[in-house]
């Protein structure tokens, strides 16, 4: 009996082995972590950068910020038509109070003009208000009202201290309101002629309601002329003394007909040291 021959069916040659297609399937899966892990360390790093970046653009601005209030305080500044100087420094002063608000003892920044970067300065609040305090000083001139009496009388300068809250000024006399070490002075220019031989003498005294005058300096020419006009002298009188708060202190001359009052010849004052 004859039996109809059949070959055998091939294989499909294409058809991959299931130990390589785990393989691939592996190597799909580490290639698609690596890209992960590599994506979020990117990701990272640009987020540090920008961070800086953003770090590096405040300074700039910062920096661009204090060099404008620089040059408002010029007069080329304040000239120049770019620059808002009113509104710039105007939004400097309301960051220096916001800063002073919350640590009134912590150093701050302050601009300087005529330098390029603010500076630190630690100044505590007593040198502030050592600053912000009137000067206990006066300076008086001489002035002449009435020729007969040996009380000079005086009058404020524009070049020197006037009498205020610290030290007041009433009919010739200074009136101390702290009490302290004071350097008191005086100089009075007078004019000495042939006729008058008699030596002219300066008197600062310490003037006490209840009680006498009390001398606390005396100077005195004795300059002779032949000059019938008139020969200008001056005497000058200096020196420290413990004054108590209230004490008042004047200048008196034996004749105060003599005394000349040009500007600069005659006058009168206190400091505390």
């Amino acid at each position: 009996m004859n039996e109809a021959y059949s070959p055998a069916t091939p294989r499909p040659g294409g058809t991959a082995s299931p130990g390589t297609m785990k393989l691939f399937m592996a190597f799909l899966a580490v290639c698609m972590l690596a890209q992960t892990i590599g994506t979020t360390l990117f990701c990272l790093y640009l987020h540090m950068k920008m961070d800086k970046m953003e770090e590096v653009l405040n300074l700039n601005e910062d920096y661009i910020f204090l060099r404008r209030i620089q040059k408002c305080q010029t007069a080329e500044g304040q000239k120049s038509t770019l620059l808002d100087c009113e509104k710039i420094l105007k939004g400097f002063q309301d960051l220096q109070c916001k800063d002073r608000e919350p640590s009134k003892g912590q150093p701050k920044f302050e601009m300087q003009r005529g330098h390029d970067h603010p500076h630190l300065t630690h100044k505590n609040e007593t040198s502030a208000a050592e600053e912000k305090r009137q000067p206990v000083a006066a300076h008086l001139a001489g002035v002449t009202r009435n020729k007969a009496a040996s009380e000079l009388q005086w009058m404020t300068t524009m070049y020197g201290p006037a009498a205020n809250d610290l030290i007041a000024y009433q009919e010739g006399k200074l009136q101390v309101k702290e009490a302290g070490l004071y350097y008191i002075y005086s100089q009075v220019t007078f004019c000495t002629k042939a006729a008058t031989s008699a030596p002219f003498t300066l008197y600062i005294y310490l003037y006490l309601p209840l009680e006498e005058k009390r001398l606390l300096l005396r100077g005195q020419d004795t300059h002779n002329t032949s000059n019938p006009h008139c020969d200008l002298q001056s005497v000058r009188v200096g020196g420290v003394f413990r004054l108590r708060e209230g004490d008042m202190v004047f200048a008196s001359v034996t004749d105060s007909g003599r005394v000349v009052y040009n500007h600069g010849s005659t006058y009168f004052g206190l400091f505390k040291l």
